[in-house]
C-alpha cells in the first residue's frame, strides 16, 4: 500500500495551493460542537417511518427517490432495507438469447443486466450471440457449498488441541444443532485451523436454492451455543465468524476449493462463426489471451480472466443477488486453445458463484421480474442460474478478448460511451 514520491508530492501540492499544513491539521481534528443527531434507526418500511426520515434529513421527499409507484408500494421492501427513503433506478438491458446446454440450465435465456456502464450490455450481448450461433455452450455446476468459520480463543495451545479433538467427536451433534435451524440447509463438513492458542472451525453447508449467508450464520450460531454449553475446555473468547470463511473477499482458500457454486462452461467456435460475429481469427484470440494471461500473473491477480466482475455485478443487481459477493465470485480462469481442426476452444471456470433464486432480494418486484424473464425464479432453479452465470461470463470473455485482439475495444467505447 506504499505511495510513490511523485504521487505524494502531487497530492501535497494540490492540498497546499489554498492553505498551509497547520490549517490542514486543524481541519482534520475531531469536532464535537454542534453534536451530531443520528437518524432514528428504522427497520420497518412504511409511510410514517419513511416520511419521518425525510424530515430528519431536512428535505422534502425527492420525487426521483420516492416516486409515486414506490410510495404506493412501500411495504414490499420491508425486510430488505433499513432507514428506507426510496428506490434507485438502474438501467437494465437484455443480452442474448444465450443458449445453454447444462446439467440444470437447458434452453435459450434472455439475460437481464443492470448497469450504468455504456458498452457493457453490448459486449455481453455480442458474446451471447456468438455462443448461440455455435449451438450454445456446455455449462456445468460441479458442486455447491457455503462456509462459516467461528473462532475460539483458549489459554494455551494444549487446550486448543483438546478442543479440536472434542469437536471431531461431536460432529454429529453439530449437525443436529445446525440442521434444526433450517429446512433447506445442511451441515456437511468441518475443517480445523489451529494458530497458537486460537482455533478456527470452518463449517461447510449446502443451502438449497438460497445464496445462504444468513442461513449459515444462524446455523453456526446454534453450533456455537452448543459448544459454549458443552465444551469440556474453558473458552476465553468465541466469535461466530473469525474471518476465515472468505465472506465477500477474494481469498486463495475460496479460489482453490468452493464457496458458493463451482461452475465451468466451454464452447468450440469455428473460424467462420468467429469472423461473422467478432471479426477475429482463432489465432488472434489465442495470441491475445496468452499475453493477457501472463499480464494477469505478473499483476498478481487471483486466477486469470478478463472481466468476470462486469457481467456478474450487472446480473447480480438485476436479479437481487448480494452485489458485495462479486468481490469473491469474480475469481476464476479463462482458457483459450486451438483444436486439432483449427477451431477455438474457450472455457471459463469459477470456484465460487454466490447466487440464489429464493430469499434475499430475489423477491423484490424488479428483481423477481428479471428472474422470471429467464424462467429461473423460485425453488429448484439456483443451479441453473449458476450455469447461466458461467455461460454469460464465457460470452463476455470472448467478446472483450476479440475486441482487444482486433483493436475494436477503444472504437466500441468511443461509439457507445460518448
Amino acid at each position: 500500500m506504499a505511495g510513490k514520491r511523485s504521487l505524494t508530492t502531487l497530492q501535497l501540492d494540490s492540498l497546499l495551493e489554498q492553505q498551509d499544513i497547520d490549517s490542514l491539521v486543524q481541519q482534520l481534528e475531531s469536532k464535537h460542537d454542534p453534536p451530531v443527531k443520528p437518524f432514528l434507526p428504522n427497520s420497518k418500511v412504511n409511510a410514517h417511518r419513511t416520511n419521518r426520515l425525510w424530515k430528519a434529513i431536512g428535505a422534502e421527499p425527492h420525487a426521483d427517490l420516492l416516486d409515486s409507484w414506490t410510495e404506493e408500494n412501500l411495504e414490499i421492501f420491508d425486510g430488505n432495507i433499513e432507514n428506507f427513503i426510496g428506490t434507485t433506478k438502474i438501467p437494465t438491458g437484455i443480452a442474448g438469447p444465450l443458449r445453454v446446454n447444462g446439467l440444470f440450465a437447458q434452453g435459450d435465456y434472455p439475460v437481464p443486466l443492470a448497469t450504468s456502464e455504456a458498452a457493457l450490455v453490448a459486449s455481453y450481448h455480442r458474446g451471447a450471440c456468438l455462443i448461440s450461433a455455435a449451438g450454445g455452450c456446455t455449462s456445468m455446476m460441479l458442486y455447491q457449498a457455503l462456509n462459516r468459520s467461528p473462532a475460539f480463543a483458549f489459554e494455551t495451545m494444549r487446550e486448543a488441541g483438546q478442543f479440536v479433538a472434542w469437536s471431531m467427536e461431536v460432529f454429529d451433534d453439530f449437525q443436529q444443532q445446525a440442521n434444526a435451524t433450517t429446512q433447506h440447509g445442511k451441515l456437511i463438513d468441518v475443517g480445523t485451523t489451529i494458530e497458537g492458542n486460537h482455533v478456527y472451525l470452518n463449517f461447510e453447508f449446502t443451502t438449497g436454492d438460497a445464496s445462504g449467508q444468513n442461513m449459515v450464520t444462524i446455523a453456526t450460531q446454534a453450533i456455537c451455543d452448543f459448544i459454549q454449553e458443552n465444551c469440556p475446555v474453558p473458552i476465553k473468547r468465541l466469535y461466530v465468524e473469525g474471518n476465515l470463511s472468505g465472506d465477500k473477499k477474494a481469498s486463495s482458500q475460496a479460489y482453490t476449493s468452493c464457496r458458493g457454486r463451482k461452475v465451468t462452461a466451454e464452447v468450440i467456435l469455428t473460424p467462420e462463426v468467429l469472423e461473422k460475429y467478432v471479426h477475429a481469427t482463432p489465432r488472434q484470440m489465442i495470441d491475445y489471451w496468452r499475453m493477457s494471461a501472463i499480464g494477469g500473473v505478473l499483476s498478481g491477480t487471483m486466477g486469470v480472466q478478463g472481466h468476470f466482475a462486469n457481467g456478474l455485478a450487472a446480473l447480480y443487481i438485476a436479479t437481487g443477488q448480494d452485489a458485495a459477493c462479486v468481490a469473491e465470485s469474480a475469481m476464476g480462469v479463462t482458457r483459450f486453445e486451438e483444436t486439432s481442426e483449427g477451431n477455438l476452444y474457450a472455457s471459463v471456470t469459477l470456484p465460487g458463484v454466490m447466487v440464489g433464486t429464493v430469499g434475499g432480494g430475489t423477491g423484490l418486484p424488479s428483481q423477481k421480474a428479471c428472474l422470471e424473464l429467464m424462467g429461473l425464479h423460485g425453488s429448484g432453479n439456483s443451479a441453473a442460474l449458476a450455469e447461466v452465470c458461467a455461460a454469460l461470463l464465457l460470452g463476455g470473455e470472448l467478446s472483450i478478448i476479440a475486441a482487444l485482439a482486433t483493436g475494436d475495444f477503444t472504437k466500441a467505447h468511443h461509439k457507445l460511451a460518448r
